[in-house]
């Protein structure tokens, strides 16, 4: 028995009330998160705001479904947009955004020297946590030039969406680290003392940590921690800036899941991380719903009526005309062995279990117009067959529709578990497509479906 639905998350009064200034969707991965942030801004764009999407995922699709040939860390204006606003898309860059830090808070010739140091260059690239880090420095400085009235953030898949959150305590953990207070003691000491603390308090360490990673590697990190030593404060007053804005009240989180047991699994642990950070939860996004227009119609029912039909089929045909044409009763159709094969609960992901329903549906069609193997002159010694009677399509039919029913009731069994364990947590679901979001129409229409979703209506697909 479904439990009571959750109440519908009110999407255009989100995106309309200019108190609300960033939107951050988080979710793990597959579950369409990069499209929901991107079907969002277009909408607020089109309803009359200054939007800008930030994605920190690097596969690109934000930039084809949005008519742009590429994205980088500068923010690029959307074409096509209908209305009054504006939507303008960039990716993150993680090395340029570190770089643009340096510059922007260095004199030029120290700056010259961090971003030539070897180990900087490293860090830049790929240290773990600066891609989180970066995207917090870059959140902060597109809020800082009030050039936007709301700012979209698509972050990365899975886990670590919520790294976002732990950059700035992981930063500072990192520069408040023994090794790295080591390496600074010359460089706030300075002078000769700095030089005799160099030779004399740290020649054991670094004479150990020289064979470990390298003499010149060691040199290059104590050349980069003097250089960075004015701005690690700075990064630190930042990141916390940033992250106590995430806290605000302007700021709004959506969840992003699709109606599977891992994905809500995972929603659910995103919901209790968020609280217990008290970042402020707008709701859960249910991407890829599935519904049917047939609802009266149970599973159970389908099947037992296709049952009798294959049972007519048998006994009730006029003389001569039992089973199927030809000598399709000693073997079954095509369109028979894939619809058991769409019906059969084995195992399978939902792609899987549609792509053998439509074979199915396209094997009942091909024999019912004569377009079969045998009807082509296939293989010797079979026996050609007729077209497929109605009772058999029909009967087809009805056991994909049960097989429909099944798969709807798994995903309310699985919105039921969530909601129970999360009542609270307002809900948007929106309807699976029958293929992906390529265009600014394909974003608009994910966007209706946001603004108009109802978790307590049973509309049709």
């Amino acid at each position: 028995m479904s439990l009571e639905p959750a109440k519908p998350l009110a999407v255009d009064p989100l995106l309309d009330d200019p108190e609300t200034r960033i939107v951050v969707c988080c979710g793990s991965g597959g579950v369409g998160k990069t499209t929901t942030a991107a079907a969002l801004g277009l909408r607020a764009a089109e309803r009359g705001r200054r939007v800008v999407v930030l994605t920190i995922d690097p596969a690109r699709r934000l930039a084809q479904s949005m008519g742009i040939d590429s994205l980088d860390n500068v923010p690029r204006q959307v074409p096509g947009i209908e209305g009054e606003g504006e939507l303008h898309a960039m990716m993150l860059d993680m090395k340029r955004t570190f770089d643009e830090i340096v510059e922007a808070h260095a004199d030029p010739e120290r700056a010259r020297a961090i971003l030539e140091n070897p180990f900087y260059q490293s860090l830049s690239a790929g240290f773990a946590g600066t891609q989180e880090y970066m995207a917090m420095e870059k959140l902060g400085q597109l809020r800082a030039t009030d050039a936007w009235d709301l700012i979209v953030v698509d972050t990365p898949p899975s886990r670590s969406a919520l790294d976002f959150l732990d950059a700035p305590k992981r930063l500072g953990s990192f520069l408040d680290g023994k090794l790295i207070r080591l390496l600074m003691a010359p460089a706030k000491v300075g002078g000769r003392a700095g030089m005799k603390f160099l030779n004399v308090g740290m020649s054991m360490m670094t004479g150990v940590l020289g064979k470990v990673l390298g003499g010149q590697f060691l040199r290059d990190v104590q050349t980069f921690v003097a250089a960075m030593d004015s701005l690690f404060g700075g990064f630190r007053t930042r990141a916390d800036a940033t992250f106590q804005l995430l806290q605000a009240p302007g700021t709004a989180f959506l969840v992003v899941a699709a109606p599977e047991r891992d994905a809500l699994r995972e929603a659910a642990y995103f919901v209790e991380r968020l609280g217990a950070e008290r970042m402020p939860l707008a709701g859960l996004v249910l991407n890829r719903v599935h519904s049917s227009g047939a609802v009266q119609l149970s599973a159970e029912q389908a099947l037992a009526a296709a049952e009798n039909l294959d049972g007519a089929g048998i006994v009730d045909q006029p003389p001569g005309k039992a089973g199927l044409v030809g000598n399709s009763a000693a073997r079954p159709t095509a369109a028979e062995a894939a619809t058991d094969r769409a019906a059969s609960p084995g195992p399978g992901s939902p792609a899987d279990q549609d792509d053998a329903r439509a074979e199915a549906a396209a094997g009942a069609a091909d024999e019912r117009m004569g377009d079969t193997p045998e009807a082509r002159g296939g293989e010797k010694g079979t026996v050609e067959e007729g077209p497929v009677p109605v009772e058999e399509l029909t009967a087809g039919l009805l056991r994909l529709h049960a097989e429909r029913m099944r798969l709807l009731a798994r995903e309310q069994r699985t919105r039921d578990r969530f909601t129970a364990r999360h009542p609270e947590v307002p809900v948007a679901e929106v309807a699976a497509l029958p293929g992906d979001v390529h265009d600014l129409a394909g974003l608009r229409a994910i966007g209706t479906g946001l603004a108009t979703a109802d978790p307590a209506d049973d509309g049709a697909a």
